[in-house]
């Protein structure tokens, strides 16, 4: 099979880029033929307002190089993992019409939210998920701050809605997990071409002992990060367990302070994904505080693969992922005493953490390795390409 997987990257690198990157050395270690495109957002430096807002909405220079691209090329499937802003969906349409099946992974929420994160003012937020106009995002300037720009996000989404492109030009989309299969169903993505395919990784780290005595912390400084509730919590549990912080953000300040205050944290700055492989393999437990919607973090995979125990907020995909007692422990987001309290519970009692260590590391290897993932992904082209022979829609190499 012959597999074009393309990405458009942001400014800020995240989980989604190092998935774009596993899943295709994936499917090359099975010998099948990838071609990797690529894009950054650095590009955008230079581009006007307006320039940019109607590229987001129909890009006739990536369409008119996906469709020279893919007539070459001639791919079974075009597989996104994001195409915003500087692709548009004009790539679908390319790729679709060239013969190729049409493959898009749902990383986040854009698709439904301007902002990407159903996210705002500090809490959860739905206002525009059912609405075929964004008008709310608008009004909060939800994507970037913005007023402007999120009238550029939400006219993207009112035309592609309203052309029937998100219905049409798409074969399947790729939800990280049943959680966000139901966000992305309500958010009027066909429910019959939305499929569960669970992030990996990939090769396997390997379980560890967690001899460290530490908690761990990764990811972005920000808010929806429930940086503020983790900081919070460490103050009520003092010295009893070291904290450490991997990663940076505009909270950094907030995390100086805190370390500046408070022996027990250590702020290490952005790490390597090596690096980050040798905390887990020390780390007691991970923690994840988050107060948004998080997409699948891959820390999470990562922490289960390494046998590290996860104490992660009772929200959206992590209250799915992580199992109470099996793999970790959930607190109430947002609150610190209860996380505190968790942490304590872990700590304190040698049998719930020597449980749950091995629990991780099952819950990994039944759902997360790569083996598992590929033949998924395989039986999610494969799907694609019979449903366009059965419609008389030819792929490109039949």
């Amino acid at each position: 099979m012959k597999v074009l997987v393309v990405h458009n990257f942001y400014q800020q690198p995240g989980g989604e880029d190092g998935v774009f990157r596993l899943e295709s050395q994936l499917l090359r270690d099975q010998g099948h033929e990838v071609i990797d495109y690529t894009i950054h957002n650095n590009e955008v430096k230079g581009q006007g307002a307006i320039a940019l807002g109607l590229r987001t909405v129909w890009s006739r220079d990536s369409y008119s190089e996906f469709t020279e691209l893919v007539t070459k090329e001639k791919p079974d499937i075009a597989h996104f993992h994001n195409t915003f802003p500087l692709l548009s969906p004009s790539v679908y349409f390319a790729a679709r019409r060239a013969g190729a099946a049409v493959v898009q992974t749902l990383h986040n929420y854009r698709l439904f939210c301007p902002g990407a994160t159903l996210y705002r003012d500090g809490k959860v937020c739905e206002e525009c998920l059912e609405k075929r106009i964004k008008w709310p995002a608008i009004v909060h300037g939800c994507y970037r701050g913005n007023r402007l720009a999120t009238t550029a996000v939400t006219a993207m989404l009112a035309t592609h809605h309203a052309l029937g492109t998100y219905r049409d030009q798409v074969d399947a989309y790729i939800a990280v997990s049943e959680f966000v299969a139901q966000k992305a169903i309500a958010g009027g993505l066909p429910p019959a071409k939305v499929h569960i395919k669970p992030n990996c990784v990939h090769p396997d780290p390997g379980p560890s002992s967690g001899q460290g005595n530490f908690a761990l912390f990764l990811g972005r400084l920000s808010e929806e990060k429930g940086i503020a509730t983790l900081l919070e919590a460490w103050k009520e549990l003092g010295n009893q367990l070291p904290l450490k912080i991997a990663g940076d953000g505009p909270l950094a300040p907030m995390v100086r302070e805190a370390v500046a205050n408070h022996p027990g944290i250590e702020w290490l700055g952005m790490q390597t994904r090596p690096e980050v492989i040798d905390l887990l393999h020390h780390a007691r437990v991970l923690i994840v505080p988050s107060v948004w919607y998080e997409g699948f973090p891959l820390t999470v995979l990562e922490a289960f693969a390494s046998s590290v125990p996860v104490i992660a907020s009772r929200l959206g995909n992590l209250a799915m992922c992580v199992e109470p007692g099996l793999s970790g422990l959930l607190f109430e987001p947002g609150q610190p005493i209860d996380l505190a309290a968790k942490v304590r519970d872990f700590m304190t009692n040698p049998e719930i953490e020597a449980r749950l260590r091995v629990g991780a590391r099952q819950q990994f290897e039944q759902h997360f390795t790569g083996a598992r993932t590929y033949a998924r992904l395989i039986e999610i082209y494969t799907g694609c390409l019979a449903a366009r022979q059965t419609s008389g829609l030819t792929p490109c190499r039949s």
